[in-house]
């Protein structure tokens, strides 16, 4: 293992986990750098189960038994070691879980590609928030789809938080980008895919009765909270499907709906 005990704030390989708390900066840095931040060495264990390549890790010392039977395939990659109180001016906040690895983000797989094999899959229109995408994608990890889609607007399922809530399943769920949905559409229903759109619609079937003869390929399409799903998404569903809610709530969290949908229509 190629371990690096920092003394120099400065050194080239720590400018990935620089001012982690500066938004605009991880927006840059992560997508558009091709990185994303795996935080904790259960969530590095499963980033490097599913193939990604990491490029450094750092971490308090206290650590390093988590992390050195992880690194073993890994002996070139620096793995930088530093005091908490050194840490935290590098980051921005307390390291409280141990160890943070900058990992290359892998190509994404076209949507053809993604859904062959598939029978019950997620499409996240436009969910900016990154604690619902991550525990959307815990859900459909725990509750058996076999992949998200994500619309171009909706929140990098890679971002630090969503990574974090979702405990890593980001990592071990298929996903990629849909294009705009007069393309999209087209795709899905090509491959023969029903696409039931959560939403409150007076022509909307209720969850139960569309599970009582649910079809076989199943897309189920959500929309963030507050705007809900565009016209455009609307306009491309097969069935428009709520959940009966009782006491005059209207709707539940996103993230509450993904899980009850995906119990609800689990194959």
């Amino acid at each position: 293992m190629h371990l690096i005990h920092i003394d120099d704030l400065t050194l080239p390989g720590l400018s990935d986990y620089s001012r982690l708390t500066d938004v605009a900066l991880r927006k840059v840095l992560e997508p558009e750098g091709g990185l994303y931040i795996a935080e904790s060495s259960k969530v590095i264990t499963r980033a490097l189960a599913a193939g990604h390549q990491p490029r450094s890790v750092l971490l308090q010392e206290q650590w390093l038994p988590d992390i050195e039977p992880l690194m073993a395939d890994w002996p070139d990659v620096p793995v930088y070691v530093g005091e908490p109180a050194v840490l935290e001016k590098l980051t921005g906040y307390n390291l409280h879980r141990g160890a943070l690895a900058a990992m290359h983000r892998p190509a994404l797989a076209g949507v053809e590609h993604l859904i062959t094999d598939a029978k019950r899959i997620v499409i996240l229109e436009d969910i900016v928030d990154h604690t619902n995408v991550g525990a959307i994608f815990r859900s459909v990890a725990g509750l058996g789809a076999d992949a998200v889609l994500i619309t171009p607007r909706c929140a990098d399922p890679l971002y630090r938080r969503s990574v974090r809530v979702s405990m890593g399943t980001v990592l071990q769920v298929p996903w990629t980008r849909l294009p705009e949905w007069s393309e999209a559409a087209p795709i899905l229903h090509a491959a023969g895919f029903h696409l039931a759109a959560l939403a409150l619609s007076d022509t909307a079937v209720t969850l139960d009765e569309f599970a009582a003869n649910q079809p076989e390929r199943i897309a189920i399409v959500l929309g963030a909270e507050g705007d809900g799903l565009s016209q455009q998404a609307l306009a491309a569903a097969d069935t428009v499907v709520t959940i009966p809610m009782l006491h005059g709530v209207d709707s539940l969290n996103v993230a509450s709906a993904s899980a009850v949908a995906l119990y609800t229509l689990r194959a």
